[in-house]
């Protein structure tokens, strides 16, 4: 499946939807969930093409180390850890999240 078909966002942001307060998931695992196995970076573009008033919970997506991605806009990172650490999502003192301890599973968490 091309990663380039139109929709593909659309899927990126419908599973980002679902990931519920206090928890994240991966780029990996997104892309994974929408149908896009091995597409990680594309889940990274599909969230930097989200207007800035959008309510799909980008924050809420890390990379596979549980650490925040750099972004392009300065500031970025700060913003997304403070709202993550609003909903309960600690970091420990080398930035990182304990994946095991709040990565969103959708079967464990009650939602599909």
């Amino acid at each position: 499946m091309s990663p380039a078909r139109p929709g593909t966002y659309v899927r990126i942001y419908e599973v980002v939807r679902r990931i519920p307060r206090g928890r994240v998931a991966t780029y990996g695992q997104i892309a994974e969930l929408a149908g896009l196995p091995g597409h990680a970076r594309q889940v990274g573009y599909a969230l930097h093409a989200l207007p800035e008033d959008s309510a799909v919970p980008w924050h809420r997506v890390l990379n596979a180390r549980g650490t925040l991605s750099l972004r392009r806009d300065s500031g970025a990172e700060i913003s997304q850890r403070l709202r993550l650490e609003r909903e309960g999502v600690r970091f420990n003192a080398g930035g990182r999240v304990a994946l095991e301890r709040v990565r969103w599973r959708p079967s464990r968490d009650g939602r599909p």
